[in-house]
Parts: structure tokens; C-alpha cells; sequence
């Protein structure tokens, strides 16, 4: 596979402490009683806005915005760093990046804090480019976020991957006719990223290299 897209959240990087104590730090400037941090695992990874509309129980857009901007006022100083890359993951970049594969990350979080995020932990000379929504939502959605990337840079997508920890990877790598790779390490299951229709799964971010060395492009 000569181009790999990579999901950032749970993927690259674990950042379930900065995610889920900005989610509480939201919530609570609501006036909604956050749950136990565990339980806001599975805002990691899905567009925040409609995570965040099941959080304080309504989709009312003036109520999720003020909610998303309460979500930044810590995650933009505080919660982005409260995050760390896989254990592993740095020399499996690396290696992917000699044997002469063009990386990208692909995250439905919003670019300008994707960037931050890959250049503080020295992931960025991995990566030909960061890709991810804009503040305002677009691109939000993982469908429309790899069109763009597909249309930005002109590579093949019959030897191109997605390796994401989510169904919403999964579902458009097989959208758009790339590989899909299903990582087990974070936070979707087995289950969610069969049913979406991983082609394979991989359970350590050492793996990776091997995983893709014996994929087969979908027909």
C-alpha cells in the first residue's frame, strides 16, 4: 500500500484524559452533571458536535455550539496535551515512511489542534499533511474529509489504507474504494469495526507494518 491515511484519536494518539475532562469541563458550564470519565469514551472519535448533543439531550444548534465552546475554552490550553502517542507507534511511522509509503492523517478533529498535537509529539516528519475538519464543522464528517484529501493530493486509491479505530473509518475507506484496517488498540471494538467493514484488524501499533505488508487491495 503506497499512501496510508491515519486516524489521529485512538489511533495515533491516546488522548482519552484531555477528551473526556473537557467534555466533563463542558458539561458542567452547562448545568448538566457530567458521568463518570469512562463513560465519555465514546465521544473519542465520532464528529464532537453530535456527541455532545447526546450529552446535554438536545440537537438545538445554539445549545451544541455554546457547549463546544465551553468543550475548547480547556481543550485548546489544557486537554490537547493531555494526550500521548501509542506505545510503539513512533517507530512504526518510521518504518512505514523508509519502505517509501506517503503518510497522511485523516481526524475528524479540527485541523488547527491536529497540527498542534502531531508537531508537539514529533510525529509531523511522518506525515506529508494534516487533514481534518475546520472549526465550523466542515468537513467534519469522515466521508467528506477524505474526498478532500483524495482530490487535494491525486493518489491512487486502489493502493491507498485507512487505519482508524472507529466504524466511521472503516465505513468511508470502503466508501470511497481505499483498504480499511481496523486497529484494536483503542476505542472501538472488534465488533464495530467488522461490522463496518474493516478488511483486517490489528491489535498493537507495532503491528501495523506487517498488517500492511500482507494486505491485499479490495477489488
Amino acid at each position: 500500500m503506497r499512501t496510508i491515511l491515519f486516524d489521529l484519536d485512538g489511533t495515533l494518539t491516546d488522548p482519552k484524559e484531555g477528551i473526556t475532562r473537557s467534555i466533563a469541563h463542558a458539561l458542567e458550564r452547562m448545568g448538566v452533571a457530567p458521568p463518570p470519565l469512562d463513560d465519555l469514551t465514546f465521544a473519542i472519535g465520532p464528529p464532537l458536535r453530535k456527541s455532545l448533543a447526546r450529552l446535554i439531550g438536545t440537537e438545538e444548534r445554539e445549545a451544541v455550539e455554546r457547549c463546544l465552546a465551553h468543550y475548547r475554552e480547556r481543550f485548546a490550553d489544557v486537554g490537547l496535551f493531555e494526550n500521548r502517542p501509542y506505545d510503539g507507534m513512533v517507530e512504526t511511522l518510521a518504518a512505514l515512511r523508509e519502505r517509501g509509503s506517503e503518510l497522511y492523517v485523516a481526524t475528524s478533529k479540527p485541523r488547527v489542534y491536529a497540527e498542534r498535537i502531531v508537531r508537539h509529539f514529533g510525529l509531523d516528519v511522518h506525515f506529508v499533511a494534516v487533514h481534518g475538519c475546520e472549526l465550523d464543522g466542515t468537513r467534519e464528517a469522515k466521508l467528506e474529509l477524505l474526498e478532500h484529501l483524495i482530490v487535494s493530493h491525486g493518489f491512487d486509491r486502489r493502493h491507498a489504507v485507512m487505519v482508524g479505530d472507529r466504524d466511521v473509518d472503516m465505513l468511508a475507506a470502503r466508501h470511497h474504494g481505499l483498504g480499511a484496517l481496523g486497529v484494536t488498540y483503542g476505542y472501538g471494538s472488534r465488533e464495530e469495526l467488522l461490522e463496518a467493514g474493516a478488511h483486517a484488524l490489528c491489535e498493537q501499533p507495532a503491528g501495523i507494518p506487517q498488517a500492511l505488508r500482507a494486505f491485499r487491495p479490495p477489488a
